[in-house]
């Protein structure tokens, strides 16, 4: 149980140490996650189009 207590207590003095982002820094980084998700998103929906449509002609 001694260790159990000092884990939880060295737990939240190191807690106390964490520098947390603003919530601008928050949105941002939000924001970014996002753009770059639709972006490959879009980048592998073209790919996946332009090689179904390359493989319909070599198949017919």
């Amino acid at each position: 149980m001694n260790k159990l207590t000092g884990y939880i207590k060295s737990s939240i003095e190191e807690m106390k140490k964490v520098t947390w982002p603003t919530k601008k820094e928050t949105q941002n980084y939000t924001f970014l996650v996002i753009g770059i998700s639709l972006a490959v998103a879009a980048f592998l929906g073209a790919l996946d189009y332009i090689f179904t449509i390359g493989l319909e002609l070599i198949i017919k």
